[in-house]
């Protein structure tokens, strides 16, 4: 089977669902809105503060608890589950447990992620920590892993056989677990100036690409049997978060501010070693590199 992702896959299995590329914003926008209601539903029966730091988190309430529109994210992880799953010939809403379960992880990272960095706006909008604190928004983001967990309980009711719930639920295990440790990286990263390409890569696959491939061999292993097909999709998830990764970080640094919903440069303030700094550490000269890891060093970024 080819590692290829495509629309011809697609319409091989769905040709009365999407006969060309123009019908494929509407599809992913059906998708986007029955995450939205899934996640809701997940939410639905817990009604205390805690849960509702999560409902501002993704957009549902303001800080005052007022509604709001909500999902104010890319919902990409759990579009690329769906995806993957009906374009192997699947019926998509078997996966929408797991899809709600890879967006609660991938939530539950950016809330300690934005208190790892001091981080005090996502999405144009303070952060959860700045609003309730370091302590609280620790509960929340560690409560929403738990929520994941819960989420892929509804597996069941979508007749998805137990020994395949439990492979789920050790891949997004051993995902979340990819994802610290190149969260650690990262992190560690920033007081290192030996720092090349190759460990940037290597801290990104764990941060970053190790959810999107799973998203994709999750929605998959929901539509097909087939190994192979469910490898294939896993790599061009890796592959397609490798590149979304990279190019968040140019973003980061030349990018516009309402496109990222951050502020400009705030990794270079961190001393974050992004590709376009990981590159010139490995390939500048030796005067051009000791300036740079002197302004890194003991310079002031702003």
């Amino acid at each position: 089977m080819s590692r290829q992702l495509s629309l011809s896959l697609w319409g091989r299995h769905h040709s009365d669902r999407v006969s060309d590329v123009s019908t494929l914003p509407t599809v992913l926008e059906r998708y986007r809105i029955e995450i939205d209601t899934e996640l809701r539903s997940v939410l639905a029966e817990r009604q205390s503060p805690l849960y509702d730091m999560m409902r501002y988190h993704f957009g549902w309430i303001d800080e005052k608890g007022n509604h709001q529109q909500g999902l104010v994210g890319k919902a990409l992880r759990p579009t690329l589950c769906l995806l993957a799953c009906e374009a192997v010939g699947g019926e998509y809403r078997r996966a929408l447990p797991a899809a709600a379960a890879i967006e609660l992880v991938h939530n539950y990272s950016l809330i300690h992620d934005d208190i790892q960095d001091d981080d005090r706006e996502r999405r144009h909008r303070p952060t959860v920590w700045s609003i309730w604190g370091k302590p609280q928004a620790i509960n929340a983001g560690t409560a929403m892993r738990i929520l994941a967990n819960i989420a892929l309980l509804r597996l069941e009711s979508h007749g998805v056989p137990l020994e395949k719930q439990r492979h789920i639920q050790r891949l997004l295990d051993e995902t979340s677990l990819r994802l610290i440790e190149g969260q650690y990286l990262d992190i560690s990263y920033e007081s290192r100036f030996d720092i090349t390409v190759s460990d940037y890569l290597r801290m990104i696959e764990g941060k970053t690409a190790s959810l999107i491939a799973c998203a994709m061999e999750v929605g998959t292993s929901l539509g097909t049997d087939d190994a192979d097909l469910i490898e294939s999709f896993r790599s061009i998830g890796r592959n397609l978060g490798l590149a979304f990764q990279i190019r968040d970080d140019i973003l980061g640094i030349w990018g516009d501010k309402e496109e990222t919903g951050k502020p400009l440069a705030s990794d270079i303030r961190r001393r974050k070693k992004t590709l376009p700094i990981a590159y010139a550490l490995e390939k500048a000269q030796d005067g051009l590199k000791e300036q740079l890891v002197n302004i890194y060093r003991n310079g002031a970024l702003d």
